[in-house]
């Protein structure tokens, strides 16, 4: 079934079971999760803080929101709330809102999706570490899923559970680091997606074997050749090139799921004040073929992967001050993360280019807050 376009986040929200008990509920599930979502995009990072905000604009908020007898939920209403709330119900309409918006344009045939883990690291430094799986949308950063990852495990175990159950058809995976894993190629292919993972020294005999290709280019296989492709980008002071080749060569010889060739991007840094070169090489395989796709398709996928770290954890670790909250009880530093994830869906929406500036638009007026979260309608 596909999944329903709402017409907020709230409205997702909603679909977030109460975990609270009949007996002594004093206010409304979802005027609970209202109080929280409204209060982050004005840079609130723990729950008192959230609280106080709530307090300091009762009469205001009161008037918009209507609740029954007048009352807002205090901070330790929220506190509760956040420990335990379902989170997984939770990650599951942040997604399923995700998937409901309209898709950015792609330079490739296939929707891209970064998978990579995030530390929560307000919460490890009181000896709670927090470990976050997600998976986001290429270009747009829109938040498919998270998982948490177990006590004493690490986002090997955690990734699995993450795309498990979802059709992959039409998706291609990309992945960095440890997540370069053969099982976790082989459910991708099972789940009817395509993979592209960066290789490194975490796998040696891969990534010797695509380095020794690279260093020695063998002569074209047959239907394929070295074929290459580049981007040029200027900004923060250099001038950028990534050429990336590719080749199926290995084909036969990598015992991975359904490779389809290996792929070199050279990353050349030019700094402009003075001159300073910087040079990166990076290995990457894929189960795309060449026929499936040219390497332009697959530059645009490798550059795609980074949207999940410079539009969605940057963005929560400075711009929503993630990190430097200290939320470490039961479920609050995942639900928090969730909800901030869900936040930069309407939010990229409405055609801001800075979240920043987002952020201190709506976050500075509470009925601009309560219309971007859909809880107001547009004219109120």
């Amino acid at each position: 079934m596909d999944a329903p376009e709402y017409t907020g986040l709230l409205a997702a929200l909603r679909g977030v079971p109460d975990p609270r008990r009949a007996r002594g509920r004093r206010h409304a599930w979802p005027l609970i999760l209202t109080v929280l979502a409204a209060a982050l995009p004005s840079g609130q990072r723990s729950v008192r803080a959230i609280g106080q905000r709530a307090d300091e604009r009762r009469e205001e908020v009161v008037a918009l929101l209507q609740p029954p007898g007048g009352r807002l939920p205090s901070a330790s209403t929220l506190r509760r709330a956040l420990r335990a709330v379902d989170v997984a119900a939770l990650e599951r309409q942040v997604a399923r809102f995700g998937r409901g918006l309209p898709r950015p344009a792609s330079a490739t045939p296939w929707a891209g999706q970064a998978v990579d883990g995030k530390a929560v690291r307000g919460a490890a430094a009181h000896g709670a570490p927090v470990y976050l799986v997600s998976r986001v949308r290429h270009g747009d950063g829109v938040a498919l899923g998270q998982v948490r990852v177990a006590a004493k495990s690490n986002e090997i175990t955690a990734a699995p559970r993450l795309l498990a159950g979802q059709d992959l058809a039409g998706v291609a995976i990309t992945m960095d680091g440890p997540l370069a894993q053969r099982g976790l190629a082989a459910q991708i292919r099972r789940q009817r997606g395509h993979y592209l993972l960066v290789a490194k020294r975490n796998q040696p005999t891969l990534y010797a074997a695509i380095a020794e290709l690279f260093a020695c280019p063998p002569p074209p296989v047959p239907g394929d050749a070295l074929a290459t492709a580049a981007t040029i980008d200027k900004g923060h002071g250099r001038r950028e090139t990534q050429p990336l080749a590719r080749s199926a060569a290995l084909n036969a010889e990598l015992d991975w799921p359904d490779v389809g060739q290996v792929l070199r991007r050279t990353t050349r840094a030019v700094l402009l004040g003075t001159g300073k070169v910087r040079q990166e090489v990076c290995y990457a395989l894929t189960s795309l073929t060449p026929r499936q796709a040219t390497a332009a398709h697959l530059e645009a996928l490798w550059r795609g992967h980074w949207t999940i770290e410079n539009r969605v954890h940057y963005v929560r670790d400075v711009t929503f001050g993630e990190d430097a909250g200290q939320q470490r009880t039961g479920n609050t530093p995942q639900a928090l993360a969730a909800l901030r994830n869900g936040l930069l869906a309407p939010v990229r929406r409405a055609g801001w280019a800075s979240v920043a500036d987002a952020l201190r638009h709506d976050g500075a007026d509470a009925p601009r807050a309560l219309r971007a979260l859909g809880a107001l309608p547009p004219g109120l």
